[in-house]
């Protein structure tokens, strides 16, 4: 758990770096489960393949709403 927290932060440094106005495409596999709730609808869309989340699904939404 200590290396996700690391890892997002680290992510979070390289990303601050970034002029806000540029485009930013992450390719990684995250490992991710979003399910589908209205409140991810805004970041995933309507399409979600899972029926629950993990803990890294609720990472990576956080972190694309937080870098927008």
């Amino acid at each position: 758990m200590i290396q996700k927290t690391i890892f997002y932060e680290d992510l979070e440094q390289v990303c601050y770096h970034f002029p806000k106005f540029c485009m930013k495409i992450l390719i990684e596999d995250f490992n991710v489960k979003v399910e589908r709730e209205n409140i991810f609808k805004p970041t995933i869309g309507n399409e979600s393949l899972h029926q629950d989340d993990n803990d890294n699904g609720a990472r990576v939404v956080n972190f694309a709403t937080s870098n927008l």
